[in-house]
């Protein structure tokens, strides 16, 4: 808000704030973070600095502002299975999702011994509560939305997915014929990227994408939530350029039986 400020000719808090009929101490306090701006301010600061483009990010922002950056630690804190239920209402609202994992298999296609092999690594790795039998019954409740209604499922994979190791021979052997098998699902598109494929953008981070309103984006760390127009126009760009290095049908066919007989060795 700032940059907008000076990048229109106002100089100091001062003078924006004469424009705007605000007191001097608003100006500073929302530019330094001190005060949380209302939608009216925002689209007040737009229109006086030339930026009208820009209101429905701010907006987005301002109305997402606590939602934005949450840390898992946080999030997990009574263990896995309250994220888990806490998806179910962003799928009861979606009518087509975006969704890239390089490395690993997402979510509502894992089994029960793929999720649960996941599930005891988050518990380790964050030394959260042992829920993961409640953790593993919450991701698997969301498969039902593959058969439902008229929602579209477009799930990118990287063939780096196929090999990532959960649970051992065992347990891949499953995950991979659950693959095949949903294959066959008319609302899912099912799409891998082969190592070798020429690349169209960096792999960057997994991604979840929920229409045009909301993505998800984890990190070791924390979850980022995105629901900026200008931000998601830039996923659905990436996820528009991953597609066109993937391949569908039968080559992904071979792709996920390939990896089968690594696991059968």
């Amino acid at each position: 808000m700032r940059a907008f400020r000076k990048d229109a000719g106002f100089r100091s808090g001062r003078a924006f704030a004469h424009a705007a009929g605000w007191h001097e101490s608003k100006v500073s306090r929302l530019e330094h973070g001190k005060q949380r701006p209302s939608e009216d301010d925002v689209r007040d600061w737009c229109r006086l600095t030339g930026r009208e483009d820009r209101t429905a990010d701010l907006i987005a922002v301002v109305r997402h502002v606590d939602e934005l950056w949450t840390e898992w630690r946080r999030q997990l804190q009574d263990g896995a299975e309250s994220r888990q239920r806490k998806a179910i209402p962003v799928y009861d609202g979606t009518r087509v999702f975006r969704i890239w994992y390089p490395g690993m298999v997402w979510g509502t296609l894992q089994t029960r011994e793929y999720a649960a092999e996941v599930f005891t690594q988050v518990m380790n790795y964050y030394d959260i509560p042992d829920d993961i039998e409640a953790a593993v019954a919450g991701r698997l409740e969301r498969q039902r939305y593959l058969h439902e209604g008229d929602r579209i499922f477009n799930v990118l994979l990287g063939e780096q997915a196929l090999y990532t190791n959960f649970g051992g021979p065992d347990v891949m052997r499953g995950q991979l014929d659950r693959l095949l098998a949903d294959l066959g699902l008319t609302r899912l598109s099912l799409g891998i990227i082969p190592r070798s494929a020429p690349s169209l953008i960096w792999p960057g981070n997994s991604f979840s994408m929920f229409d045009d309103t909301l993505v998800l984006m984890e990190t070791f760390s924390s979850e980022l939530s995105v629901t900026q127009p200008q931000e998601i126009g830039l996923f659905a760009k990436a996820f528009s350029l991953l597609q066109r290095s993937a391949v569908y049908g039968d080559a992904a066919r071979a792709l996920i039986l390939d990896a089968r007989r690594h696991y059968d060795r």
